[in-house]
């Protein structure tokens, strides 16, 4: 049986107390989309299958370069973010899967971890790993690169610790490893700009050859700055693309929301991702200028319906062999990190149910006839319909929480860690 960290109880009583409104906004709702010829309970149910992972820094307090302002009952160790992302799955039931990151969520006991996953119901994603950090005892520095470094060296130690990491995401029952590399240039001349590129290729081709079998998946990531703002070896979907077709048909793109210059047209590269059989999965968040880390939907929401309008335009047409994994990858500076997770589930879920709502046919003539306005307006007439209600009532059904925030709000969970979990301090120039 699942643990339940805040009282069932709770959640009850706050959905009694919410449920007679719902069911009249959910018929409403039904009301209208049976009149566009939509079965509102088909949708509910394809909604309700969408699952998104939670990272598992994702629960503790983010930063900047410049400083981090920790909150109260941050987690200590893996147990407790574990915890807290059970919070959010208990509420949401959006999110019953957890990413881990190593060496940040490093312990020698796993069968530990995967044990506590499952007596609260959580079950494990991607890992990932970290080059982009030293640590302590380390032999060799990243500083100047880790798997596209000139030192072969360095590079073994890094491919060494990714294989590690497939090792520990076995033990977790995990599928795939995420790669992200930080490797690049400050300046002209730094780096051999096509070799740097050779040297990663050929180690990940290193890692993929260490895979335990062929449903694995190498899930490769990229950024077009930070830390290198000269020269990103991976900077963008084209070098990802190149370099997965080039390790082989388990390494696919993961495109993360917040790695794309200003104004990008993120779901034209996820078209094209997908046309080359190469879209392995996404990490949700939103973004301003750059990589800002986000919460998903709170900055442009109208593009996180067109990615998802993408994905459910690829399903029905049977485009890939897989649906792309789904995960948040956030950091919550200001706000409470469960409120926000919570949140952005819900974002990621009323994307893709606004996304089921586009009237395919009519879209698919539009753009025959070179309609150009009303085939925009067919996008547009559904993101602008409100499936809130859809969204809840699933929740309701799954056993999470009518409005999740405020069931999470009056079960006062934050203040009961916060009294038997050690008061996290605040730093400066560190990104977390």
């Amino acid at each position: 049986m699942t643990e339940h960290l805040i009282d069932p109880g709770i959640v009850e009583a706050h959905n009694r107390r919410n449920g007679d409104e719902l069911a009249q906004d959910y018929e409403a709702l039904a009301g209208t989309l049976s009149r566009r010829g939509i079965d509102c309970e088909a949708i509910l149910a394809r909604v309700s299958a969408l699952e998104i992972a939670v990272p598992s820094w994702g629960v503790g307090t983010g930063g900047t370069r410049f400083a981090r302002f920790p909150g109260p009952g941050e987690p200590a160790d893996i147990f407790d973010k574990l915890e807290d992302c059970a919070v959010i799955q208990q509420l949401g039931r959006a999110t019953p899967r957890v990413s881990l990151h190593f060496p940040w969520d490093d312990t020698a006991e796993m069968a530990s971890v995967k044990a506590r996953g499952e007596e609260l119901g959580l079950g494990f994603d991607a890992v990932n790993s970290n080059t982009f950090q030293d640590r302590p005892g380390q032999k060799l520095s990243y500083k100047f690169g880790s798997l596209s470094h000139v030192d072969a060296e360095v590079r073994a130690q890094a491919i060494a610790h990714n294989v590690d990491c497939i090792s520990r995401g076995q033990a977790l029952g995990a599928r795939a490893l995420t790669i992200w590399l930080a490797d690049g240039s400050n300046f002209a001349g730094q780096s051999h700009l096509a070799q740097a590129f050779e040297r990663y290729v050929e180690s990940v081709r290193a890692i993929e050859a260490a895979l335990p079998d062929e449903s694995w998946r190498l899930l490769l990531e990229y950024k077009n700055f930070e830390p290198a703002f000269y020269a990103t070896v991976v900077q963008d979907w084209g070098s990802c693309l190149l370099a997965a077709q080039a390790v082989g048909r388990r390494a696919r793109c993961l495109v993360d929301l917040g790695h794309h210059a200003p104004s990008t047209n993120i779901e034209l590269i996820v078209a094209r991702l997908i046309a080359a059989g190469k879209l392995g999965g996404f990490h949700l968040n939103d973004s301003r200028f750059g990589d800002d880390d986000l919460d998903a939907g709170s900055v442009d929401p109208f593009r996180l319906f067109l990615v998802f309008n993408e994905l459910v335009d690829a399903a029905a047409r049977k485009a890939w062999d897989e649906a792309p994994a789904l995960m948040l990858d956030q950091s919550h500076n200001v706000t409470d990190p469960i409120e926000s997770l919570l949140l952005s589930a819900d974002a990621a879920r009323r994307a893709h149910a606004q996304a089921l709502l586009v009237d395919r046919v009519q879209l698919a003539a539009c753009q025959a006839r070179n309609d150009v306005a009303m085939a925009a307006e067919t996008l547009r007439r559904a993101y602008r319909t409100d499936v809130t209600p859809l969204l809840a009532e699933a929740r309701r059904r799954a056993g999470g929480a009518i409005d999740p925030v405020g069931a999470y709000r009056l079960s006062s969970y934050r203040k009961t860690v916060a009294a038997r979990r050690p008061q996290s301090t605040g730093s400066g120039g560190g990104i977390v």
